[in-house]
């Protein structure tokens, strides 16, 4: 049902700032602005999904509701939205599996600047079903157009999403056997404590357990924590951000064997960041 992840939505308070913000970081221009209904909304279309910076814009109950949410938990990671083929299976899926989906609504988008639409259906998992992350399925009508590379050694797709959890083997029901991903590796280690991959299309969604760390959690909780992103050339990136004065650490190897990784330490309106050049195939 679900054929991989459509896109993340990133709550800021000030779309100008979470706009220049990420595209430091990406390398990348907006592919899509669009104000209405109480938000500022600028999207960045990468190679395997999209990012929505998402602000509150104007005096209604949804700018309320965003302003809210960032009061009370700073900015940061809001949602998560798969992609599925047919949202009516989808729904007759949820609805099985006890996820009391909302009804389907049909939702058009049209762009600040150049006036295209875009229109798809879409449906809410209850959150208090899924563990408290929002999660939103989609069916997309047309494709996004993709965001232009803006500088060399750009960001081109994301690698993971991470999410956080004190009861890994809820979470694993809700990922694995309720949405049907594939677990492609349940790892555990005494200094990082457990680590389970669901694979969603050509990227990660990574369910974290961090004993210790996650104790204070409420257990029928879970929590959008952080973002992966690939890069083609990690030491070309890493020079690309230092020379924006972009706080990243040294390289470093990956805890998947043949990667290679970095911290960004600022300029990602309070994700935790990653940035992974992944392992070189073998030639053939």
């Amino acid at each position: 049902m679900i054929t991989g992840l459509d896109h993340v939505v990133v709550l800021v308070r000030d779309i100008a700032d979470g706009t220049m913000a990420y595209q430091m970081l990406l390398a990348r221009t907006p592919a899509w602005r669009n104000t209405g209904d109480g938000a500022d909304r600028v999207l960045f279309t990468l190679d395997n999904m999209t990012l929505e910076l998402m602000a509150p814009d104007g005096d209604g109950a949804t700018a309320s509701r965003i302003r809210e949410v960032i009061a009370e938990q700073g900015e940061g990671l809001a949602s998560i939205c798969f992609r599925t083929g047919d949202i009516a299976k989808m729904y007759r899926r949820l609805d099985r599996l006890a996820l009391k989906p909302e009804p389907v609504a049909e939702v058009e988008s049209r762009d600040t600047n150049s006036g295209a639409t875009l229109s798809w259906k879409r449906t809410r998992a209850a959150t208090a079903a899924t563990r408290g992350v929002r999660l939103f399925f989609l069916e997309l009508a047309n494709e996004r157009p993709l965001s232009a590379h803006s500088a060399a050694a750009s960001i081109t797709a994301l690698d993971h999403v991470v999410v956080s959890t004190s009861d890994p083997e809820g979470a694993a029901a809700l990922y694995g056997a309720r949405l049907g991903l594939d677990m492609a590796l349940d790892r555990s280690h005494p200094d990082w404590g457990q680590l389970m991959f669901f694979r969603c299309g050509d990227l990660i969604v990574e369910v974290v357990h961090r004993p210790g760390k996650d104790q204070a959690m409420d257990k029928t909780r879970d929590s959008l924590w952080g973002l992966s992103w690939r890069v083609a050339d990690l030491d070309a990136t890493r020079a690309r951000l230092l020379s924006a004065n972009v706080d990243v650490s040294d390289v470093r190897t990956g805890r998947k064997p043949g990667t290679r990784v970095l911290t960004v330490r600022n300029g990602t309106c309070g994700i935790p960041t990653l940035l992974v050049e992944p392992a070189a195939r073998p030639a053939s």
